[in-house]
């Protein structure tokens, strides 16, 4: 194998490379850019859901510790949401239905008017839990009148609640989860189609049942589900097991040209999707919602998590269950990468090879590459921190490995743990310049103790070298993703 050092005279070096591969003059700008949030988004608010509007308003709506009101903030912004101050627009009431276990709400405008699905107990029974909405005709759903359309008949009267909306192909959907007794303990996720925005018309279908080990640790859960569609598929999340941290994130999927009321027409993923994560201190990841960034550009993840993993008595009990967002990512055949949930303060992102575009910065046995198609998809996350030498510089640390950062020794760059020495800062030091083969979208990263030397990819691998050609200049360039 080929190996680049720090002696070997650029002029070699180009000439090595272009013999790899034909380099394109110019790359693509990524479709999806990076996105910036500070995690996490709001304390004490579970079972998050975010409805973009088109009055330029993200709206935002949570389970309350209290079980016993539903809230609304609005922003222009998602990360402005953090800081948007609350309202409520309905409490429970006092005696018979919606008295208790106020769960779930969200948020939906549907035919110029809004609606708000949720779940709720009676005050003599408050685990009879079923599906109600809200109503309101007002343009701003903060300070509108709401009112009670009442509960959803469904054909069987049990246990169910997290219902959800959405439109595919003209037809409006409900999902939810529900207890059938003929199936067993625990909860199921049904859909059927919709006559109006709360009645569901035909008959239900069980379209999953938990049945792996991951659905089934405390209980048998199936429940909370949200879709998002790409590339000719429904893509359906559902949560599973135990609120703890067992709790975490399955997959559905089907054929946007199927009948999805068919339970045929849905294959559920094997394994989970989100799961709990030592590493970033998240634990219980689950009952999500999607939305998209600013710009319409990037798919992003809202759901809960805690930061610790241990509980006192039953996990209903706990309140800190927490609202965060993630940008959420597409491998190459279309199915969606979640990652790992990232750890609190500032957004990772990936950087994409300038003149290879389906590559990606990556760490691979703590050795610093580039690759196409990581679907180990925190391998390849990094938070740009604030650089531990300073000086204005910035430092790339692992996602999934955290307080480590990666690094150049001689020449070649790793990824390791910091030491806390003067010479791992300087090593792990960067200068954030605009991109050296495009200075408008692109960024290159230079050395603090190599002035003139950047990240560059060679063969795969990553060095710091100071690029003397145009093709070095294009190695040393990338886009944050």
């Amino acid at each position: 194998m080929r190996r680049l050092t720090s002696r070997g005279p650029l002029t070699v070096i180009a000439a090595l490379a272009v013999l790899v591969a034909a380099v394109p003059a110019q790359a693509a700008v990524p479709a999806s850019p990076a996105v910036s949030f500070t995690n996490p988004i709001a304390l004490q608010r579970a079972d998050p859901h975010v409805f973009r509007h088109t009055d330029g308003y993200y709206y935002f709506t949570a389970t309350v510790p209290a079980y016993d009101r539903i809230v609304l903030r609005r922003a222009t912004t998602l990360q402005g949401l953090s800081t948007a101050p609350e309202t409520t627009i309905w409490t429970r009431h006092a005696t018979g239905e919606m008295g208790a276990h106020i769960w779930a709400p969200e948020i939906h405008f549907i035919d110029g008017k809004w609606y708000v699905y949720f779940s709720a107990g009676t005050t003599d029974d408050v685990w009879k839990i079923r599906p109600y909405v809200l109503e309101s005709s007002a343009a701003n759903p903060l300070t509108g009148t709401w009112t009670e359309k009442g509960r959803i008949r469904l054909p069987l009267d049990t246990f169910s609640l997290d219902a959800t909306t959405f439109v595919h192909n003209g037809t409006r959907y409900l999902s939810w989860a529900q207890n059938d007794p003929a199936v067993g303990s625990g909860t199921s996720i049904y859909l059927a189609r919709m006559s109006n925005p709360w009645t569901i018309s035909g008959t239900p279908a069980r379209i999953s049942t938990p049945t792996h080990a991951w659905e089934t640790v405390g209980h048998r859960v199936n429940e909370a589900p949200a879709v998002i569609r790409r590339g000719g598929k429904v893509f359906m999340t559902f949560s599973a097991s135990a609120t703890d941290s067992n709790y975490c994130l399955g997959l559905l999927t089907a054929d946007a040209t199927a009948d999805l009321t068919r339970p045929a027409s849905w294959r559920k993923h094997p394994a989970p999707v989100l799961t709990s994560n030592a590493a970033t201190s998240q634990y219980g990841p689950g009952h999500n919602s999607f939305t998209t960034s600013e710009d319409g550009r990037s798919d992003i993840l809202v759901y809960h998590s805690r930061d610790y993993r241990d509980i006192n008595g039953d996990p209903l009990d706990d309140p800190n269950r927490r609202t965060r967002y993630q940008k959420l990512y597409w491998n190459a055949d279309g199915t969606p990468n979640f990652g790992i949930p990232v750890a609190d303060g500032a957004t990772p992102v990936r950087f994409s090879s300038y003149n290879f575009p389906d590559r990606y910065i990556r760490h691979s046995e703590f050795r610093a590459r580039t690759d196409p198609n990581v679907t180990d998809l925190a391998d390849s996350q990094f938070r740009v921190a604030t650089g531990l030498a300073g000086d204005g510089t910035v430092s790339l640390e692992s996602a999934n490995h955290p307080g480590h950062y990666l690094r150049h020794k001689d020449s070649e760059v790793w990824l390791e743990r910091n030491d806390g020495s003067a010479a791992f800062a300087e090593d792990a030091s960067f200068h954030r310049r605009a991109g050296l083969a495009d200075s408008a979208s692109g960024v290159s990263f230079e050395s603090l103790n190599r002035p003139g030397h950047y990240l560059r990819h060679f063969d795969h691998l990553l060095y710091v070298q100071a690029p003397g050609t145009a093709l070095d200049r294009a190695d040393a360039t990338y886009y944050a993703e």
